[in-house]
């Protein structure tokens, strides 16, 4: 799929999400990227393949919740 160089890592790559981006539609929420991933604004994604990773926000203090 990739035509830059150096090439865009693989969909089935850890760093994946470093592809370049093909498509954006922020007004939908989501992103094509060069390896055929789409990965969408709640950071979920769709693999070529079908597989769904889903969402992987990091915790950041700021929105951690404790119980009482």
């Amino acid at each position: 799929m990739c035509q830059h160089q150096p090439l865009c890592p693989t969909a089935d790559s850890a760093d994946r999400e470093a592809a370049r981006l093909r498509a954006h539609r922020p007004e939908q929420g989501w992103s094509l990227l060069c390896n055929g991933v789409v990965i969408f604004e709640d950071t979920g994604e769709l693999l070529p393949d079908g597989q769904i990773v889903p969402p992987h926000r990091p915790l950041t203090p700021g929105r951690v919740t404790r119980a009482a």
